[in-house]
């Protein structure tokens, strides 16, 4: 039944959106069937189907009689949601993370753009460079600020991630859009990078949006085009 199809999909999906935010780690056990079923609402039939397509990408070892275990270990994607097919890691690059704004702040123009009534949002700005201290990447994400995300900047992270403190507060995304341009940087992206002036660099702009079509969050990535391959995906019904 188209239905149970959908619904089975849509249970991966925020199953595999915990596990790569680090709530479920490599190696253990997710909570067993009887726990999964109650907590989706669902029968075992169309939960199997779900852990069956979480096997599938990878992310979960399911044993008889004995349950399923996460095998994602975290090291690929670089940042899933781009779906990036090959991360860097996996090419034996080393990156570091830094960290250059988080702070809660007002943008009139990006909420009149997204369509929200508040204009208030948590500002992460990072730059991932390599051990020589050049940049590859500059991010700018616009999370809106409701909810349990008002005044994140002043509580922190969980774990250190996004990604994670943003399912914890119910926030799982369900589809994405975006565009791919070619810029060149400009004086302040150049300087935080430590790339020259009008180097050429791939701009992705993502909107994230949850089950209710609600803003999850709004991503803009400089990426240096020698060291990433863009593969992206839509969602269901999605376009890009």
């Amino acid at each position: 039944m188209p239905g149970q199809v959908h619904k089975h999909h849509r249970i991966a999906r925020v199953l595999a959106d915990e596990i790569r935010a680090g709530i479920h780690t490599d190696g253990s056990r997710l909570p067993g069937e009887h726990a999964l079923t109650q907590r989706f609402g669902v029968s075992r039939t169309t939960l199997r189907q779900a852990l069956q397509v979480l096997g599938e990408e990878g992310l979960i070892a399911t044993h008889a009689g004995i349950g399923s275990f996460v095998t994602f270990d975290g090291g690929a994607p670089l940042d899933h949601r781009l779906g990036w097919t090959r991360a860097l890691a996996e090419q034996g690059t080393e990156l570091s993370t830094q960290t250059v704004r988080f702070e809660q702040v007002t943008d009139d123009a990006l909420a009149a753009e997204l369509g929200l009534a508040s204009s208030a949002f948590v500002a992460l700005d990072r730059v991932r460079r390599l051990p020589d201290g050049q940049g590859v990447s500059l991010e700018h994400s616009r999370v809106p600020a409701t909810g349990e995300l008002a005044g994140l900047p002043e509580r922190g992270l969980d774990g250190g991630s996004l990604s994670r403190t943003l399912v914890a507060a119910g926030r799982v995304t369900e589809s994405g859009e975006g565009l791919v341009t070619v810029r060149g940087l400009g004086p302040a992206e150049a300087a935080l990078l430590h790339r020259a002036q009008g180097e050429s660099f791939l701009r992705l702009s993502q909107v994230y949006r949850a089950a209710d079509g609600s803003v999850v969050e709004h991503v803009t990535s400089l990426l240096d085009p020698a060291r990433f391959e863009l593969h992206i995906r839509s969602g269901r019904g999605g376009r890009l």
